[in-house]
């Protein structure tokens, strides 16, 4: 049991995905008793043990679907005849096991130090993302404006190639011009990343996505980004670009990206003209 907390540590410590699930609660008879654990990791590695058999089976399946998306779950097994027989244990019983994604808060870096940055940080750190945000303008990145972020000043591309990030971070790219925003997408788009959003226009999209397939990104790179970013709620200032931006941030945290697309077009659709 100690080695599996450990294990947890590990997993908080390098950014790596998991789960754990826990016995909570038994009835009858069944082959572990409550607190038995089982870690269950993103590739479907396991440490522990929950009794073993295809309950435990469907359990690191509903785990790694926990990871996925983000959320807890609390799933009931009754270990009867049928059960029995298939797994060669004679329980009978009923537990409940709580499956507990393991992961440390999302690391979002924010590439550009502007008035959307500024909103977008202060609305990020309050839904639970630790911010990073990088400029090589020490008049906007710097931390009296941003109190909650982590700040680098450096150049931007040159940061971006060398610094090595975890393979669940976040990135907004809101940097000053056209030209920044191509230089720091060229660094980002082959490196892993569970986010990548760049700001602008559908024109200014496709005028970057054009250059950046002509040196030779691959097609299925530029398909996992999302731009124009945030969600269609009609943004304008600033603020509003931020909320829509941290909305989608939180839909892809949370798994639940395309339905929160479908419900910001019927929003849209639905809006007065």
């Amino acid at each position: 049991m100690t080695e599996i907390f450990r294990s947890v540590v590990r997993v908080l410590e390098s950014g790596e995905r998991a789960a754990l699930v826990t016995i909570v609660s038994t009835q009858g008879s069944t082959p572990q008793r409550v607190g038995a654990k089982i870690l269950v990791f993103e590739d479907g590695r396991t440490e522990g043990t929950i009794g073993g058999g295809c309950y435990e089976h469907d359990a690191v399946a509903r785990a790694r679907e926990a990871i996925r998306l983000g959320r807890p779950e609390l799933a009931r097994y009754n270990l009867n005849d049928d059960l029995a027989a298939e797994t060669g244990l004679i329980c009978g019983g009923q537990m409940e096991v709580f499956i507990e994604p393991i992961q440390q808060a999302p690391r979002l870096f924010i590439v550009g130090a502007g008035h959307v940055s500024l909103e977008l940080a202060q609305a990020a750190h309050r839904c639970g993302f630790r911010v990073h945000v990088v400029d090589d303008r020490e008049k906007f990145a710097n931390t009296e404006r941003f109190p909650d972020a982590e700040v680098t000043v450096e150049d931007i591309p040159a940061w971006l190639e060398r610094t090595d990030f975890p393979t669940d971070a976040f990135f907004v790219v809101v940097t000053r011009g056209h030209r920044q925003d191509l230089d720091a997408v060229r660094q980002l788009a082959s490196k892993p990343w569970r986010y990548l959003g760049l700001i602008g226009s559908r024109a200014k999209v496709v005028r970057v996505f054009d250059a950046l397939s002509a040196e030779g990104t691959p097609a299925e790179q530029l398909e996992r980004i999302h731009a124009p970013i945030g969600l269609d709620i009609g943004a304008v200032t600033p603020a509003e670009i931020a909320v829509s931006i941290v909305a989608e941030l939180i839909a892809v945290r949370s798994g639940r990206a395309g339905e929160a697309h479908v419900a910001a077009a019927q929003l849209t659709a639905r809006r007065p003209r």
